[in-house]
C-alpha cells in the first residue's frame, strides 16, 4: 500500500478560514493525503474530527501578544511529533507562527493569507507592519497561495513574494450543498413576521467595519421610501452589533431591519433574500458572492479589491462604489423592477459559479500543487 501523503493544517482565525477548511478537507483525495489539524480554541473540533486523522488545539490570539513565542514552540514540537510532508499556514496569525515554527521542523511549508492584511483599512504604519511581516516570513514558503488575482497581484506589488513561489487558485463553494439547503430550508417568513410577497434584500456577513452593515442600513433608510413594504435582513454576528442595532432604532426601522445573530446555516436563511448585497470596504475574496450565485439570487455588491474577479457589472451582479448607499440603493431597485434584467443577472451567475468557483476544483489545483512542491 502506498504511503499517504501527510499534510498538517495550521489554522488561527475561524469563520471564513474554518469553512474554507472544512470544505478543502471535503474534497481533496482521502485516499492519497492523511490531513493533520492543529487549530486555535476558536475551532469547533466536532466539525472536524471526521475529516482530520488527528486534531490538536493551540490556544493562539488573533493580536500580537507576549503568548505567541510560546505558540510557536508548542507547533514546533507538534510538527517534530507528525513529521509531515506538507505545512499548510492558513491566514495571517497562524501564518506567522506556523511558519517560524516550521522553520527547523519537517514539511515543506505553503502558506494562504486568505487575504492580506495589509489590504485593510489601517493606519499606514500597521500596513507597512504587516507587509514587512510577510515579506520576511515568506522566504519560510515552498508557495504562497493567493485566492484571487487582486490578491496575487497585491503581493507582487509590494514585494512580498516572488512570482516563481505565488500561485493563485480562485476560492470556491460547495455547489450541490447549497442548493440542497436553499430548497430544504425551514426557516420561514413567518419567524421574522415578514408577510409573504414582501421583497427581502439581506446581506451575510460579519457585522464588522469591513462588511458595512452601517452602509447597508442607509441603503435600506432609502428603499424604504420607494418600497415601504420591503424588508432587510442581516444574516450574522461581529462587535459592530450594537451600534448597529442603534442605528436601525434611530431611522426607525426595527419593524423592516432583522437581524438574525450567529447562525450555522446561513444558506437556509439565504433562501428568503430576493437581492442579496455584499458592500464590503476590502474583500480579499468574498465568498458570499458565490453563495449568491449557486443559489440563484441575484446580487448587488462594491467594485473593490477582489470583487471584480468575481462579478462583472451588468452580467452576473451589479456594481457600485464603497460607502454608496444611494447607488447601492438604485441598484437593488433596478433588480427588483426590471425581471428581464433579474433573470440574465441570475442565468450569467449561475454559469459563472459553475464554470469558475466550484470547491471541487480548488480541491483539484490544490493537490496539483502538492505533487508540484513533493
Amino acid at each position: 500500500m502506498t504511503k499517504k501523503i501527510r499534510v498538517v493544517h495550521i489554522a488561527q482565525a475561524s469563520g471564513g478560514v474554518a469553512c474554507y477548511i472544512e470544505m478543502l478537507l471535503r474534497h481533496i483525495d482521502n485516499n492519497k493525503y492523511e490531513n493533520i489539524l492543529i487549530c486555535s480554541q476558536d475551532y469547533d473540533v466536532d466539525v472536524f474530527k471526521p475529516l482530520v486523522k488527528h486534531i490538536d488545539v493551540v490556544e493562539m490570539d488573533r493580536k500580537i501578544t507576549g503568548r505567541d513565542m510560546a505558540v510557536v514552540w508548542k507547533l514546533f514540537k507538534l510538527l517534530w511529533y507528525y513529521r509531515p510532508d506538507i505545512v499548510y499556514c492558513h491566514s495571517s496569525k497562524a501564518g506567522a507562527v506556523g511558519r517560524m515554527a516550521a522553520l527547523f521542523a519537517p514539511g515543506k511549508v505553503i502558506y494562504n493569507a486568505h487575504g492580506w492584511a495589509f489590504n485593510m483599512r489601517v493606519h499606514k504604519r500597521a500596513r507597512w507592519f504587516y507587509r514587512f511581516v510577510e515579506t520576511r516570513l515568506t522566504s519560510f514558503c515552498k508557495r504562497v497561495i493567493c485566492i484571487s488575482n487582486f490578491e496575487g497581484e497585491s503581493a507582487l506589488k509590494y514585494h512580498v513574494v516572488n512570482e516563481k513561489k505565488l500561485r493563485v487558485i480562485f476560492n470556491g463553494v460547495e455547489i450541490d450543498e447549497i442548493r440542497k439547503n436553499i430548497n430544504n430550508t425551514r426557516v420561514t417568513r413567518e419567524q421574522f413576521g415578514i408577510p409573504e410577497g414582501v421583497p427581502i434584500i439581506g446581506m451575510v456577513g460579519r457585522i464588522s467595519e469591513q462588511k458595512a452593515p452601517d452602509t447597508f442600513i442607509r441603503m435600506a433608510e432609502k428603499i424604504s421610501l420607494k418600497l415601504p413594504d420591503a424588508h432587510f435582513m442581516i444574516v450574522g454576528d461581529g462587535e459592530n452589533k450594537d451600534n448597529i442595532e442603534r442605528m436601525i432604532r434611530n431611522r426607525n426601522l426595527q419593524n423592516i431591519v432583522h437581524i438574525t445573530g450567529w447562525v450555522s446555516n446561513p444558506n437556509d436563511y439565504m433562501a428568503l433574500f430576493d437581492v442579496g448585497v455584499l458592500l464590503s470596504r476590502w474583500e480579499g475574496f468574498g465568498l458570499v458572492i458565490c453563495e449568491y450565485m449557486a443559489a440563484g439570487i441575484p446580487l448587488v455588491s462594491t467594485k473593490t479589491d477582489a470583487i471584480p474577479d468575481l462579478v462583472e457589472d451588468g452580467v452576473n451582479g451589479l456594481l457600485v462604489d464603497i460607502d454608496d448607499e444611494h447607488n447601492a440603493a438604485g441598484a437593488v431597485l433596478r433588480i427588483l423592477n426590471d425581471e428581464t434584467l433579474r433573470s440574465k443577472l441570475i442565468e450569467n451567475g449561475t454559469r459563472v459559479v459553475e464554470e469558475k468557483f466550484s470547491i471541487e476544483r480548488v480541491a483539484k489545483e490544490h493537490e496539483a500543487l502538492f505533487e508540484e512542491i513533493l
